[in-house]
């Protein structure tokens, strides 16, 4: 099958943001990731900084969401949810490329989509991060938890799966076993294996 786009979904502190790019950058296809936080935030008139905070949470809790999501109307991070969902499909039918988290393996469901997910242990991931946010996180193991209980929550609630459940996936890779630029070697492979 002709696959046009490659979604990377990831564990946090996995490097599945810096994979997206080197795909995109080996490929010569554009990458999007950021560029869709500030297409949302332009869209929707929130700030960039509680867009991405949106997309890491599922709509309040229990109660909140029972109400707020169904008896009262969409809320904030709905009309979030479905601004992301129109750009992703937009970007999509632009051309190949590369998308970044933001659900766009569900969203590009029906879509020609080589759908990744990048995952690694807890030392490799504490380690990235650490190097990322240097002395400003006191326990990065424990953000690392919070950011991927976050990014389950959001996409289970939207999408009705279970984030980081294999068969959501074409492929997983580690990226602690693998390395940054082993799992890029191995999805342009496969990209390129299906174009011909």
């Amino acid at each position: 099958m002709y696959t046009r786009i490659i979604s990377i979904s990831r564990e946090f502190g996995s490097g599945g943001r810096s994979i997206g790019r080197k795909v995109a950058d080996r490929l010569g296809i554009p990458c999007y990731d950021n560029e869709i936080i500030e297409e949302i935030s332009a869209q929707s008139g929130f700030s960039a900084d509680y867009i991405r905070e949106a997309g890491e949470y599922a709509p309040g809790g229990l109660l909140t969401s029972a109400f707020s999501h169904r008896q009262y109307g969409p809320n904030n991070a709905d009309m979030i949810w479905n601004i992301q969902y129109k750009i992703i499909r937009n970007l999509a039918e632009k051309g190949p490329c590369v998308i970044v988290g933001r659900c766009a393996d569900h969203i590009l469901g029906d879509k020609e989509c080589l759908r990744v997910f990048i995952h690694a242990g807890i030392p490799f991931r504490t380690q990235r991060i650490a190097r990322q946010y240097g002395m400003s996180v006191a326990d990065p193991e424990r953000m690392l938890v919070e950011m991927d209980r976050r990014r389950a929550s959001y996409y289970g609630f939207y999408t009705g799966k279970e984030w980081g459940c294999v068969q959501n996936y074409d492929i997983c890779l580690d990226s602690g076993t693998l390395g940054i630029d082993g799992c890029v070697d191995i999805i342009t492979h496969l990209y390129e294996n299906q174009r011909t």
